[in-house]
């Protein structure tokens, strides 16, 4: 009773958040990663358009299966990358980096698709990285988050 309680009450939550994002004024786009924004130096990591989510730059932004959602200062949607680095290795770039970014790892499952899960005060990030026979893809989702960061459905 109290686990279908709890569950309609994150249902709600989300349902009213996204009625919210639907009807704020700005529009969505598809990002062509002109947002980028290097951090240092010029071989550095750069920011896209998730100001918090650094992305190696040897990873391909794929503008047609990117999309992101800009309102008044919330940003949400998806960014798709193509590369040749390996997945271990940009594994361990996410888990350094995103720490430094005040991101909190939740969880991670590790294979040929590898999700890791990260959570700020008021948004989440999923990192798929996806080894190919040729290429390794990159989506990181940014998705807003509403209630207390402690809680969740298995308690």
């Amino acid at each position: 009773m109290m686990r279908n309680m709890v569950a309609a009450m994150l249902m709600g939550s989300i349902i009213v958040l996204t009625i919210l994002l639907i009807s704020c004024s700005s529009s969505p786009k598809t990002t062509d990663g002109s947002d980028a924004r290097v951090k240092d130096k010029q071989n550095a990591p750069l920011y896209y358009d998730f100001g918090d989510v650094l992305v190696p730059r040897e990873l391909n932004l794929d503008a047609k299966s990117s999309f992101v959602y800009h309102t008044s200062g919330f940003t949400a949607g998806v960014l798709v990358f193509e590369s040749k680095v390996e997945r271990t290795s940009l594994i361990e770039f996410f888990d350094n980096n995103m720490a430094k970014d005040n991101w909190r790892t939740v969880s991670a499952f590790k294979s040929p698709r590898t999700l890791l899960l990260f959570q700020k005060e008021n948004r989440w990030c999923v990192i798929n990285i996806t080894d190919g026979d040729w290429n390794t893809t990159v989506e990181i989702w940014v998705a807003p988050f509403s209630g207390h960061s402690d809680s969740g459905l298995l308690q």
